[in-house]
């Protein structure tokens, strides 16, 4: 697994973001107390350890899809817009943006960054080194038109203490029914939905993943 052979000091805006996630104040964070064209998805739901037992992967689900601006911020934009809404925080245009891209600045502050930080999310590197170097990684996670897929999400679930579901649509499941609903097919930070002693217990965030490598937000 290549790693990165210096670590960059953190700049003080990204520090204050991974401050704000773990304390939750950030607006689109649950807790209520404290140089090229490629393009890249991570493949989805591959690992049993992800959630693929649960009987809640086994059934058809019914929503409200929410769509979300295709501008390569898809993953971040959903993902803001349902921890906001979870909060009941309205988010204008501009803010949507700007928290997509601090979400993606926080994932590249924990993988990219920080060594320490970097060792917690082994899940996340195996992910991101199957299909490229973490030097390539870092290059390109900046980039505000950077996709983001299975690697972020391992990433912000629990930098976020956030349990988020993916789905697809119906008809995508089975080439034999075109129905309207949808089929969770990995799960993420399920630790974060249940009831503890130290944390509440968290509702999660639901998103619509298409054939089109592109999010959305079910609610």
């Amino acid at each position: 697994m290549a790693m990165a052979s210096t670590r960059q000091q953190p700049s003080s805006s990204n520090e204050s973001i991974l401050q704000q996630l773990r304390d939750g104040t950030a607006t689109f964070e649950l807790i209520n107390s404290p140089s090229t064209n490629l393009r890249f998805f991570a493949k989805i739901g591959s690992s049993p350890s992800l959630g693929g037992s649960s009987p809640a992967m086994k059934k058809v689900q019914r929503y409200s899809v929410q769509k979300v601006t295709g501008d390569g911020r898809c993953l971040f934009r959903a993902l803001v817009k349902g921890m906001a809404r979870n909060k009941g925080i309205p988010l204008s245009p501009a803010q949507e943006r700007e928290d997509a891209d601090e979400l993606r600045m926080a994932v590249k502050e924990v993988i990219c960054d920080d060594n320490n930080e970097r060792t917690q999310y082994e899940e996340a590197l195996v992910a991101i080194t199957v299909e490229e170097s973490l030097k390539r990684y870092c290059q390109r996670i900046p980039r505000s038109d950077f996709w983001g897929g299975e690697s972020e999400l391992l990433v912000l679930s629990k930098l976020c203490h956030q349990p988020i579901i993916v789905y697809i649509p119906e008809h995508e499941h089975s080439t034999r029914t075109w129905g309207d609903g949808f089929i969770p097919i990995a799960e993420y930070g399920s630790q974060f939905s249940k009831k503890s002693k130290k944390e509440k217990q968290r509702m999660p965030v639901r998103l619509l993943y298409s054939g089109k490598n592109h999010y959305d937000l079910l609610v």
